[in-house]
């Protein structure tokens, strides 16, 4: 040992021994606000946190969701006709059609009646008809068929037609029977492409067909005509 060393020792042996010294241990780490919150809050501040995506995301899911399945304008559609089927019916009818001052003009009954929208005309099964003209003559139709406009002021009858013009005044009656008759009430018309019988005042006359004019009072007959004349009176 050198003189140096000595010198050394002999000086800490004078000072006697070193007093023990307390070390202090680290601070511990700062704790984690997140982690001291309970964890209902730490989900409610996560949601907070995305909020605002998830409502972008929604929003943009409703406005795809509303542009597939909005439908196209009517216009961009082709248009489809109107198919032959009715759109309403009725059974034991009776349908009325008044003039302006309310006088009846056309009384028609039947069985059974069905609108078709397509064309706007009634079938009618086993039809009565009545009209009443402004002067006051009456006609009166039946059938087992009828196809009518909508306003029953023309008349297709069909299957034992029988048209009777009903005497007024000095005018005898005028009978009409065919398997087809068609007649036109306002303009007081009966014509037929078929064959007919037409009675008047004991006189009758069939044809293949004929079109009858109340208004001009005149009759014209088609095809093969025969004619049986009834008898004079008082002869």
């Amino acid at each position: 040992m050198s003189a140096a060393d000595k010198s050394l020792v002999e000086a800490l042996a004078e000072t006697g021994p070193m007093p023990d010294i307390a070390l202090a241990p680290p601070p511990a780490p700062a704790a984690d606000p997140q982690q001291r919150l309970p964890w209902t809050s730490r989900v409610l501040d996560t949601v907070s946190t995305y909020l605002p995506v998830l409502l972008m995301a929604v929003l943009a899911l409703g406005t795809w969701w509303l542009v597939k399945n909005t439908p196209a304008l009517d216009v961009d559609r082709p248009a489809v006709a109107p198919r032959h089927e009715p759109d309403y019916t009725m059974r034991q009818f009776t349908v009325q059609r008044f003039a302006a001052a309310g006088a009846l003009r056309v009384q028609l009954e039947g069985d059974e009646l069905r609108h078709y929208p397509d064309t706007d005309t009634l079938e009618i099964e086993n039809p009565r008809i009545r009209a009443t003209a402004p002067d006051g003559h009456i006609t009166t139709a039946t059938a087992k068929h009828a196809l009518s406009n909508s306003d029953g002021s023309e008349i297709q009858l069909s299957g034992g037609a029988h048209v009777v013009r009903e005497a007024f005044g000095n005018d005898a009656a005028i009978d009409f029977r065919g398997e087809f008759l068609h007649a036109f009430i306002a303009a007081e018309r009966v014509r037929s492409h078929l064959p007919v019988i037409v009675t008047q005042d004991g006189t009758e006359i069939r044809a293949d067909g004929m079109t009858y004019d109340n208004l001009t009072r005149t009759v014209e007959f088609k095809g093969r005509v025969r004619t049986t004349l009834a008898p004079r009176k008082g002869s």
